[in-house]
């Protein structure tokens, strides 16, 4: 292979296996070529993609080493994409009934899943993450696009469980939006014992449906790694969750104006850029 194409397929190769270690020997052999060669081709790609903040090359030193692709994005790309999305998403005709927000065109958009997935997984790149947890329905796909680029499994919660699951677990929680007690359920063999989890939704505006997939969490001797949303609403309620990241934070709507305020969340300012 000319040093081009090797490059093409190393790229392909270490961005759809993210956070994995590759050995150098392994690429040495794929190609036919020497480590010295491949070391230079990696020290190309490790400078192209720090120089576009568009990822992290990292190599490990010793027998046991070799190369990991990080996804990681930088901060002007991060706060391009929430300008963006804020703007999107203040469109009157998004309003429903009870404050919530239309939100299924993006969550059902693969090029806006990607990269959300992308700007969650940057900020949990380098903290320690067993699975991500989402509720049914609309966050799953969500939580499958960062657990995706985290490289680890993710769960759904469940308002009924199928008997296709077998045997679960259930808390019973308040949802805050519908001033009610409530139900959620995981199946046993979802998630392993003492698993640190991620949770991840598409909106919040009490936070209770989070604090219910927390408590499913520690029913599984489990630990929060974090809680993150796509959208949240900050204008009518107080939230029964406190430590949470958001990446759009809608701060008005108004039904009779037909009109809604929103702008980037806390995401930005708690998320760590400056590892390029």
């Amino acid at each position: 292979m000319k040093r081009s194409e090797r490059l093409v397929d190393m790229t392909k190769y270490l961005m759809e296996r993210p956070h994995t270690l590759i050995a150098l020997p392994f690429f040495a052999k794929r190609y036919g070529a020497a480590k010295s060669s491949i070391s230079e081709d990696l020290a190309i790609l490790k400078y192209t993609l720090a120089s576009n903040q568009d990822g992290i090359l990292e190599t490990v030193t010793g027998a046991a080493g070799g190369v990991r692709y990080i996804p990681f994005l930088g901060k002007k790309h991060a706060e391009n994409y929430l300008s963006d999305l804020s703007s999107r998403i203040e469109d009157s005709s998004r309003i429903l009934a009870g404050g919530f927000v239309y939100l299924s065109d993006i969550l059902g958009n693969t090029q806006d899943l990607r990269r959300i997935g992308e700007l969650i997984a940057t900020h949990y790149a380098y903290k320690d993450v067993d699975a991500v947890m989402t509720v049914e329905t609309k966050g799953i796909a969500l939580a499958q696009a960062v657990a995706r680029y985290l490289d680890v499994s993710f769960v759904t919660a469940r308002k009924r469980s199928k008997v296709t699951e077998g045997a679960t677990v259930s808390v019973n929680y308040i949802s805050s939006s519908l001033s009610r007690v409530s139900k959620m359920e995981l199946p046993t063999r979802a998630l392993e014992k003492g698993a640190k989890v991620l949770i991840v939704d598409d909106f919040m505006k009490g936070g209770g449906t989070l604090t219910g997939m927390e408590e499913l969490v520690k029913e599984f001797k489990g630990t929060i790694a974090g809680v993150c949303v796509l959208c949240e609403a900050d204008f009518d309620k107080e939230k029964l969750i406190k430590n949470y990241l958001s990446l759009v934070k809608i701060s008005k709507i108004d039904t009779t104006k037909k009109l809604i305020l929103a702008e980037p969340g806390n995401f930005l300012s708690e998320t760590d850029f400056d590892r390029f």
